[in-house]
């Protein structure tokens, strides 16, 4: 029996979309936006909301 490489195995095949991908790295360049210490903190309040309202879009 021959084991598969890293470069030859096959990934079950899932739901996760594109979109669900983009949400997701949108979401986590926000999260490191907040640790810019030249953020206001008006702004931070903003990300903060945005970061909330998208968390709870996609079910974190």
């Amino acid at each position: 029996m021959r084991k598969n490489s890293p470069t030859t195995q096959t990934l079950p095949s899932s739901n996760y979309t594109c979109n669900e991908y983009r949400e997701e790295m949108i979401l986590l360049a926000l999260r490191q936006k907040l640790h810019n210490p030249d953020l206001s903190s008006k702004d931070k309040d903003k990300l903060e909301k945005e970061i909330a309202e998208l968390e709870a879009k996609i079910g974190f």
